[in-house]
């Protein structure tokens, strides 16, 4: 993550201790690699086209591409997070690129790898 992108140390440790509590909550019958992969991970809540994402920032490419292939556990995890019926339940399995500042996700509403840049600036929908 480039450096004016970073948030602070604060604001990650809080991350980290929300989804340590997420696995421990929603993934404690899953299977134990499951769970040691995802304490590698932090989980965020963005919007992106005015929608609710589930995101799964992973520490590298190979983690990212582990989780890709088993993307049935995530399912019901914005309901989870916002307690929102919403008939769209994305996630996004996102690693950092080498150059810093781009990140490669994988949708799993289109089931494909996109590049996203600025990942930590979610855009909320606005109130209508």
């Amino acid at each position: 993550m480039s450096e004016s992108h970073t948030p602070h140390q604060e604001e990650r440790a809080l991350e980290k201790a929300l989804t340590n509590k997420i696995i421990d909550d929603c993934f404690a019958y899953s299977e134990s690699w499951l769970r040691a992969i995802l304490r590698m991970c932090i989980f965020s809540l963005a919007y992106l086209d005015g929608q609710p994402v589930f995101v799964v920032e992973c520490p590298n490419q190979a983690v990212a591409k582990r989780l890709s292939r088993k993307t049935y556990p995530f399912r019901g995890m914005v309901y989870y997070l916002t307690d929102k019926s919403n008939d769209r339940d994305r996630t996004l399995f996102c690693y950092q690129e080498p150059d810093g500042v781009n990140w490669r996700c994988f949708d799993t509403t289109t089931n494909s790898w996109k590049t996203l840049t600025n990942l930590h600036t979610p855009i909320a929908p606005t109130d209508s």
